[in-house]
């Protein structure tokens, strides 16, 4: 009896199922690194950027940001370098505020004015309560707007607050998957706050074949697989960060020597170490904490002490 029930189910559910129209196709996931019409200006964005040419730097960002307006990365890049030149990230500032008065129900308006007054904080005008406002209230106009999720994870991680942060940048990624800027951030989370170096590799390992021309990430990268006692890889995406970064701007350029340092002296190739730290302090990069290591390396703090240093070299003689 009951296979006779469940038969007589099955042949009475057949021409409903039929009947029922077919599930519409799912949307493709965001991909803005794809699309070659923005990649390409944010590319060269990049370069110009790492080589302190900060006119081209930011016309390419623009011209990236013409393509995809609300490009975390992209609009990030663009106001670090209208904060390079004095006057040029308040005249930002100030056309994001003539956009959003042009359009106060613009989601992206509120977003991209948000990002500015966050810039406009690390520069040194407090305008935390206005980004935060500006912020949420694209939010409240479109709920799945990663530009602004990832603002206010931006926010929450600056404030220690690393839970909130977290849903903020998960929020982001489930509108743009590949949104590098939440990507970035949570694998900090994961690696500094969580202590889950191999959480934060998945968040980020895939970052470079995205954007090839951020220096950043490779810093991070190599600091994720120090931690994992991965020390060839570490070295390799510290080395391919420092040759990103030429003009020492990003963390790869002020923080990547000192990084192949410590791996260095983590591996017991104090050579290697002291070449790097000699390079750190001429080219001015961390060069405090690269004397200091460099001092400790020549007293034999991490081995056997090496000759005593000619004039020359002597780290006395370094800033």
């Amino acid at each position: 009896m009951n296979r006779l029930v469940r038969a007589l189910a099955g042949a009475l559910a057949l021409p409903l199922l039929a009947a029922a129209p077919s599930p519409a196709p799912s949307a493709a996931p965001r991909d803005d690194y794809a699309n070659a019409a923005f990649a390409a200006p944010l590319d060269a964005g990049l370069r110009a950027f790492y080589a302190r040419d900060f006119a081209t730097a930011r016309a390419r960002f623009a011209a990236a940001l013409a393509v995809i307006p609300d490009n975390t990365l992209a609009l990030s890049f663009l106001n670090a370098t209208a904060a390079q030149t004095p006057g040029d990230l308040e005249t930002l500032v100030d056309r994001e505020e003539d956009a959003l008065a042009n359009d106060p129900k613009s989601a992206l308006a509120h977003a991209r004015l948000g990002f500015s007054y966050l810039f406009a904080t690390a520069a040194g005008r407090d305008r935390t309560q206005d980004a935060r406002e500006e912020l949420n209230a694209a939010v409240q106009l479109d709920p799945a707007s990663q530009a602004a999720h990832t603002g206010l994870g931006i926010m929450r991680a600056n404030e220690r607050s690393a839970n909130r942060a977290k849903t903020e940048f998960v929020a982001a990624l489930e509108s743009d998957p590949n949104n590098v800027l939440a990507r970035e951030y949570l694998a900090q989370i994961y690696q500094t706050d969580l202590r889950d170096p191999q959480r934060a590799l998945a968040e980020i390992v895939n970052v470079p074949n995205l954007v090839p021309e951020y220096a950043d990430i490779y810093f991070h990268l190599a600091s994720v697989m120090q931690d994992l006692h991965q020390d060839n890889a570490a070295i390799a995406y510290a080395t391919r960060g420092l040759q990103t970064d030429v003009g020492h701007v990003g963390e790869s350029g002020k923080y990547g020597y000192t990084l192949l340092a410590r791996i260095y002296i983590d591996q017991r190739r104090l050579d290697d170490a002291r070449r790097v730290l000699k390079a750190a302090i001429s080219a001015g990069t961390d060069s405090d904490y690269a004397t200091t290591l460099l001092a400790k390396l020549d007293a034999g703090a991490f081995g056997k002490p090496s000759p005593s240093p000619s004039p020359a070299t002597s780290p006395r003689r370094h800033p």
